[in-house]
C-alpha cells in the first residue's frame, strides 16, 4: 500500500511556507479593505485632505483640547522647508508651532504620526524642530484636536509665512525659497450654503479647476453623480465641463475643468446651483435607471491624475 499524499494538506504551522501563505493572506486582505481615511471624524475632514493632497500654500490655526493659557498656538500648515514635520519658532515674543501636512507620501501611520507632531509643538521650545523618532507620546487626532472645530484657512501666494515677520530669508535657502513661490497657483477655497464639503478653485493657466473633496461614501457620491450626468445637470453652468473625479485618503473628488477666464467668485452661483442638485441625487434611493447605470460606468472610467 502506498504512502498517503500530503499534497493538498497545507503548510505545516510554523513553517517559513505558512508564513508566506500567511503573508500573502494579509496582503490580500487589505488590498480588498476600503481605503484608510486618515481624517475622518473630524468636521474638517474635506479641508485636511485638500491641504495634504493639492493645496500648495495655506495654513490655519488649530483648536487644541488642550487650554489654550497652557501651551504655544499650534497653526496646521501645507508644507514647511525641507518637508519636515513640525518646528516651533518665536513670533511676537511668544513661541508658536507650526506642523506641516505634505511630509512622506502614503505613511501608513498618518494620524498618529501627525498628533504626535501636534502634541509636541504645543509646548516645544522655539528653534527646535520636531523628531518623529524621539516622540515620547503617541496620541491620537482625537486627544488633541477639538473634532467639531472648523478650520479657519488663510490662503498664502507665496511662502513668506516661512519666517517670523522682519526677519530676512537666508541666503543658503533663497534659491529654493523663489523655485517654492514660483510653484504656487492662483487658489481659492470656495463655500457652498450647505457647507458640503470642500471645493477648492485652482488656476493651472490654461484652465481653472473646481476641486470639490466630498464626504459621502464612493458609491453613494458615484450614484448621485450619475443622476446628475444622465440629466444633463453634472455642470456648474457655461464654461465648465466635468473632467473626472480621483481618490485621495479615502474620499473621492469630483474635478470640474472651468473657463480661466473667470474669476473664482463668478462660480458662486453655479456651484450652489451644482450643490443643491447633488444633494437631492443623494436623497434619491431609487433604482437607477438604465441611462444612469451607463453614466455611472462613464464616470468611473474618467479617472483625472494630479500634476
Amino acid at each position: 500500500m502506498g504512502k498517503k499524499s500530503k499534497r493538498g494538506s497545507g503548510p505545516r504551522p510554523g513553517s517559513n511556507r505558512a508564513e508566506r501563505v500567511a503573508a500573502r493572506k494579509a496582503r490580500q486582505a487589505a488590498s480588498m479593505a476600503p481605503p484608510p481615511r486618515p481624517f475622518a471624524g473630524l468636521a474638517s475632514e474635506c479641508d485636511f485632505v485638500a491641504l495634504r493632497t493639492f493645496v500648495a500654500s495655506a495654513t490655519a490655526r488649530l483648536e487644541l483640547t488642550e487650554p489654550a493659557d497652557t501651551r504655544n498656538d499650534v497653526s496646521i500648515v501645507t508644507i514647511l522647508p525641507g518637508a519636515g514635520p513640525a518646528l516651533a519658532r518665536e513670533s511676537g515674543g511668544a513661541t508658536e508651532g507650526l506642523v506641516g501636512l505634505q511630509t512622506e507620501p502614503d505613511r501608513m501611520a498618518l494620524p498618529v504620526e501627525l498628533a504626535a507632531a501636534i502634541a509636541w509643538a504645543a509646548h516645544a521650545d522655539a528653534g527646535s524642530e520636531f523628531d518623529l523618532e524621539a516622540a515620547d507620546e503617541s496620541p491620537s487626532l482625537d486627544e488633541v484636536l477639538k473634532a467639531d472645530a472648523v478650520l479657519d484657512i488663510t490662503v498664502h501666494q507665496d511662502f513668506s509665512w516661512w519666517f517670523p515677520e522682519g526677519t530676512e530669508v537666508p541666503a543658503e535657502i533663497a534659491p529654493m525659497f523663489e523655485r517654492a513661490n514660483d510653484s504656487v497657483l492662483p487658489t481659492a477655497r470656495l463655500v457652498v450654503d450647505s457647507g458640503s464639503g470642500a471645493p477648492w478653485w485652482v488656476d493651472a493657466g490654461e484652465r481653472a479647476h473646481l476641486r470639490w473633496i466630498r464626504p459621502e461614501p464612493e458609491d453613494d457620491l458615484m450614484a448621485a453623480m450619475a443622476r446628475l450626468h444622465a440629466a444633463g445637470r453634472l455642470t456648474m453652468g457655461e464654461g465648465s465641463r466635468f473632467a473626472g473625479s480621483f481618490r485621495t485618503h479615502g474620499l473621492l473628488v469630483p474635478v470640474f475643468d472651468l473657463d480661466s477666464e473667470m474669476h473664482h467668485e463668478e462660480w458662486q452661483a453655479g456651484l450652489n446651483q451644482l450643490d443643491q442638485w447633488l444633494g437631492e441625487a443623494l436623497a434619491d434611493s431609487s433604482e437607477l435607471t438604465i441611462a444612469e447605470r451607463s453614466s455611472r460606468d462613464g464616470i468611473r472610467g474618467r479617472q483625472v491624475t494630479l500634476r
